[in-house]
């Protein structure tokens, strides 16, 4: 997994039927240097071209380099780098091509997830959702619960663990609520020439500015709109330019406040409130923006640590999971996930 904050490459093991998680296995991360990360930048919004040729060769190049590593692995599911995502025009794109990866590694490689379910009129995204209704029930959870990505866009699934299966209706609602990481990200960079705010610390050092805040989630119709939906990176950068008056500090607060009214009008489209939001992603390490989701909620907010999972792997680990879904033919989203007309199978397998 390689995801929307452009931090690294995540990858996860998982044995699994394609329906039980049955165990999870070793964990490892490639960072992205510097200069990886601005070539990746500057394919962002784009389709094809030269910029998004240099950082495919990034993106392929790290993950057949961390890919490596795990000799034992039978199938590989490749998530790719989402350059451009934008599902109410039917354009999406994830560089990473997964037949040159399973030439490299010698196993087969599931990828290009997202087409077929956009072809059946889905937003292509999100994709982890069936996997955290296995882990729901792995972790014998029997109430509503809800999971937490917040990556550099934060996304949403609430689901009931007692029904048959993931696409059964009722089951699963997922959508991106909003905005995750990616503007603090984008501020720190451009203000601090700084990646990203490691804990949080310019977070919670500032001050939220009301106005602004106000200003922030009145510019989008997105959050009202009924789910699913989904988002593309850059959907939110507009927000950068409403704190260039602030403080780095106060900028930063009053974006994650943003992030976290977002998820909280998100909740009010579930069917019911969750028993508990499990937060995963890089997001959940800004003990700012954690303490404002928490503000914002009706419910216990935890990161997904306190019930023994990994929250930095959980995508990857999806995405395994998904590989042996698209192995065994079986669906991999439904209606109540990206909003596809029926339950899809979605994703190519490459033989080496």
């Amino acid at each position: 997994m390689s995801g929307t904050s452009l931090d690294g490459v995540d990858a996860a093991m998982v044995r699994t039927d394609g329906i039980h998680v049955l165990e999870l296995g070793r964990t490892d991360y490639r960072p992205y240097s510097p200069a990886e990360r601005e070539t990746l930048r500057s394919a962002l919004g784009r389709e094809d071209g030269s910029e998004v040729e240099a950082a495919a060769d990034v993106v392929e190049a790290a993950h057949v380099e961390l890919l490596s590593g795990f000799k034992d692995a039978e199938l590989v599911g490749l998530h790719g780098q989402t350059t451009l995502h934008l599902p109410d025009e039917g354009r999406t794109r994830q560089i990473g091509d997964g037949r040159s990866l399973a030439r490299a590694l010698g196993v087969p490689v599931t990828w290009d997830f997202r087409s077929e379910d956009m072809r059946h009129g889905g937003q292509g995204a999100p994709l982890a959702p069936f996997y955290h209704f296995a882990l729901a029930r792995m972790l014998e959870i029997s109430e509503p619960v809800a999971f937490l990505n917040i990556g550099g866009v934060a996304n949403l699934t609430w689901l009931d663990p007692l029904r048959e299966a993931p696409e059964t209706p009722g089951a699963c609602l997922a959508f991106d609520t909003g905005p995750g990481i990616a503007p603090i990200n984008d501020l720190c960079q451009v203000r601090l020439n700084a990646p990203l705010d490691k804990d949080g610390g310019l977070t919670s050092a500032g001050n939220v500015d009301p106005a602004i805040l106000k200003r922030l989630l009145e510019h989008q119709r997105y959050f009202s709109r009924t789910p699913p939906k989904s988002l593309d990176r850059n959907s939110f950068s507009g927000w950068l330019s409403e704190v260039d008056a602030c403080s780095p500090e106060d900028a930063a607060a009053t974006l994650a406040a943003g992030v976290a009214k977002a998820i909280a009008v998100a909740l009010t489209h579930c069917p019911n409130v969750p028993t508990r939001v499990l937060v995963s992603g890089g997001g959940r390490k800004n003990h700012g923006l954690m303490a404002l989701v928490s503000d914002a909620l009706d419910c216990p907010v935890l990161p997904i640590e306190e019930v023994g999972m990994d929250g930095d792997m959980l995508e990857a680990q999806a995405f395994a999971y998904l590989a042996a879904r698209v192995r065994s033919g079986l669906p991999t989203s439904a209606p109540g996930t990206t909003g596809a007309a029926k339950p899809v199978c979605g994703g190519t397998v490459s033989e080496p």
